[in-house]
């Protein structure tokens, strides 16, 4: 049967299995031919086409994913057992076969989106209040502030307000105040409070604390942009007064949103973060192109979409450095990749380190397979840009930051840096949110998507299982994040995820 096998590239060494196979069955090949398997094999996962010596390079989209580590026959399982990261993979970076050109753009695509409109011209896409923490003595304050109001907030979704959201993290103080760690941390800091998706903030502190309340309101600049007040615990009077101070203000400040209103606006105003988590070996089939669809529809409309997680791009990075507009822009990509093998080094790891067991039992076996399928996010555009962890994001564009492949801490970064929707692909299925910004999430298959049916916004499994074509898949997710930015509520905003998603990337030493 076929249907049983999809082979991605007329080169390629291996196909996917649609379905779960049994042992010793036997199957047509692509291209012609019967191929009896050894084993069963599950479904998403590889199967030789052909013998494979020990020692030869694998290759899967046309690109190498792996070497042969024991002799291979044809219809053997591939994975793990038999497949591992090359010597010099860097060098085995894939390039040269990124689709030339853009999709057709829908004549009649949408150009606008229900926007906030804040005082200094920013647009938003929602409005929270923020209790932004200065150091993780105060967490368990602000979390109690946020519990003790969320309900009464919550209550004022029809009038404007979407929430109030803690901001609280691990760090803060222990730390040095100066150096790559310190400047990361306050970025992100000031990333999130100056971010128009908050409409008021409470900045806290405990009083002690190297990340002084003082110091950090002098560098947020905030006077007369927005509501904000600021104190720390210890001035307070102790814990049970900074809370009851607390409430108030979270109180007072949600009132004050109550009738704010949304307009039209451009679709330049977006700027849109792809993310993945729990890949799978669908990801790359129907999820991440489609939401690359999507990703150039925006960019093209004049918008922005920015791609991170720089480990899980490891071995496709020529396809994205090819496509840059200029070759410092290329250049910039690959001297970040040098700099993650470096420090994977350093930590006595290697960027092979990144697929979970989630992955590998979804089917991916290495770091290079894994990517090839993770690039597809960011679809043809040309690569505009390379920003640094929680910079503000170019526009318009498509451009590349520099994150972990940590869900949290990376789509941390791409909030901080101004993005104002996320989209977010899973194959293994994943409860992410991330207030104060709506995170519309994709299923790579329909397995997950009826049985997480409560936390998928959108079905892509289609691609492969109905024959539905990328550019239509796409299409509906172009639709669906611009519904999203509206106002439309994601399953993950109506089930009160994101609080604990606000992860700064934390370098340097913990002193």
């Amino acid at each position: 049967m076929t249907d049983y096998l999809l082979r991605l590239s007329d080169g390629d060494d291996v196909a996917i299995a649609r379905n779960d196979i049994d042992p010793s069955a036997t199957l047509a090949a692509p291209g012609g031919g019967a191929l009896r398997v050894h084993t069963g094999i599950p479904r998403g996962h590889k199967v030789a086409l052909h013998d494979i010596s020990a020692g030869s390079l694998v290759r899967k989209y046309g690109h190498v994913i792996g070497v042969a580590t024991a002799e291979i026959r044809a219809g053997d399982h591939v994975h793990v057992h038999n497949l591992a990261m090359p010597e010099s993979a860097s060098a085995l970076a894939s390039g040269g076969a990124s689709p030339q050109g853009l999709p057709a753009i829908p004549e009649r695509l949408r150009r606008t989106f229900a926007g906030i409109r804040r005082p200094s011209g920013a647009i938003a896409t929602r409005n929270y209040v923020g209790v932004l923490t200065t150091v993780n003595c105060s967490a368990t304050v602000a979390r109690q502030i946020v519990r003790r109001t969320e309900d009464e907030v919550a209550a004022l979704h029809g009038q404007g307000v979407d929430g109030v959201v803690a901001l609280t993290h691990g760090t803060g103080c222990g730390m040095a105040s100066r150096g790559e760690g310190w400047d990361v941390f306050q970025r992100t800091l000031r990333g999130y409070a100056r971010h128009p998706n908050i409409g008021a903030l409470v900045v806290l502190g405990l009083g002690c604390e190297v990340n002084a309340v003082s110091a950090l309101m002098a560098d947020l600049g905030l006077d007369g942009e927005l509501p904000v007040e600021s104190f720390t615990i210890q001035d307070a009077g102790g814990t049970a007064a900074a809370i009851a101070r607390g409430e108030t203000l979270v109180r007072g400040m949600a009132q004050d949103l109550c009738g704010t209103g949304r307009e039209e606006v451009g679709v330049e105003h977006l700027v849109l973060g792809l993310q993945c988590g729990g890949s799978d070996a669908f990801s790359g089939l129907t999820a991440n192109p489609a939401l690359g669809v999507a990703s150039d529809l925006l960019v093209a409309a004049g918008g922005t979409s920015v791609l991170g997680e720089t480990p899980e791009v490891y071995g496709a990075e020529q396809m994205l450095a090819e496509r840059a507009v200029r070759p410092e822009v290329g250049e910039a990509l690959l001297h970040r990749i040098d700099w993650w093998e470096r420090y994977t080094a350093s930590q006595g790891t290697t960027l092979d380190g990144n697929p979970s067991p989630g992955n590998k039992e979804g089917g991916i076996t290495t770091i290079l397979e894994k990517s090839l399928g993770a690039v597809a996010k960011g679809g043809r555009s040309p690569l505009a840009a390379v920003c640094g962890y929680a910079d503000p994001i170019p526009r318009p564009g498509f451009v590349f930051m520099d994150t972990p492949g940590y869900d949290p801490v990376s789509v941390t970064g791409m909030v901080a840096g101004g993005a104002n929707v996320i989209c977010f692909t899973t194959g293994r299925g994943s409860v992410f949110g991330s207030r104060p910004v709506p995170t519309v999430k994709l299923a790579t298959n329909s397995g997950l998507a009826m049985r997480m049916a409560g936390d998928i916004d959108l079905d892509c499994s289609g691609v492969v299982e109905d024959g539905v074509s990328l550019e239509e898949m796409g299409a509906r997710v172009y639709d669906l994040l611009l519904d999203t930015a509206s106002g439309r509520r994601t399953f993950s905003e109506e089930l009160g995820l994101g609080g604990e998603e606000f992860v700064p990337w934390q370098l340097g030493a913990v002193l």
